[in-house]
């Protein structure tokens, strides 16, 4: 498996879906924001019974509220699910889907040589992470 990110390159971000968050990620962001984590939370999460989710932008906008002209606004500290793409479960244990990932990720099939085991390593995050979410 061959993967870098691309110069420039937001696609994962405007991916239809949710972007989860850990208990973690929520305070490294407000920390990183240099506001409170219950102001964050206020603002920026919806909060479920086990899971934590970013809040969708206004209608018309990109997926994550974070994605701005330039890029991530929250590259240093972004969440696990943002941090372990495109090393997703189900994406690294097919090497068709990984194939089909290609073609709307373009940092897939470029770079260097990422070992199967190393890639499921990166994989073995988000279960840990998000275990009440199958969808990875």
């Amino acid at each position: 498996m061959r993967f870098a990110c691309q110069p420039g390159c937001t696609k994962c971000c405007t991916r239809r879906g949710w972007v989860y968050l850990t208990e973690s990620d929520l305070i490294r962001t407000a920390e990183y924001l240099g506001v409170t984590p219950a102001a964050f939370e206020a603002e920026h999460i919806v909060r479920y019974r086990r899971v934590l989710r970013l809040r969708k932008p206004a209608r018309g906008q990109d997926n994550c509220r974070f994605l701005k002209a330039d890029g991530c606004s929250i590259h240093a500290v972004k969440p696990t699910q943002c941090r372990t793409y495109p090393f997703w479960p189900s994406i690294v244990a097919n090497h068709g889907r990984w194939n089909l990932e290609g073609i709307f990720c373009p940092g897939i099939g470029k770079g260097k040589l990422v070992q199967i085991t190393a890639a499921r390593e990166i994989a073995k995050e988000m279960p840990r992470a998000y275990p009440s979410l199958s969808e990875f």
